[in-house]
């Protein structure tokens, strides 16, 4: 038996948060953002939660959180925050846009 489905490909708006209609997306990408970095951070670094604490002062539950993606506990300034406690520094790079909903409700 053969089943023939047809799918339709929708292009993502590059922010799978604002796609799922999540509150406050761009914020949820970019605690995303850092927090991976933070991970990749812990790896390079071959450290276990318990000796990223030993090193940064931050609670191994909290390394534990991060490791999960169990952000909802993070500020963006405490993740940044948690990354210089590891030796890195984080640049941010601002690019402001007019939302499409206020441009259609304005007329633009």
């Amino acid at each position: 038996m053969k089943i023939s489905e047809q799918f339709e490909v929708v292009r993502g708006s590059g922010n799978v948060y604002r796609d799922l209609g999540k509150d406050n997306p761009d914020v949820r990408q970019f605690k995303a953002i850092l927090a991976t970095e933070i991970v990749k951070a812990l790896d390079r670094d071959g450290l276990t939660v318990r000796r990223a604490h030993t090193r940064t002062g931050i609670a191994a539950a909290d390394f534990s959180r991060i490791r999960n993606a169990d952000l909802g506990r993070f500020t963006v300034d405490r993740l940044m925050s948690i990354i210089h406690r590891l030796g890195s520094r984080v640049e941010v790079a601002i690019r402001v846009k007019r939302s499409a909903t206020l441009q259609q409700d304005s007329g633009s």
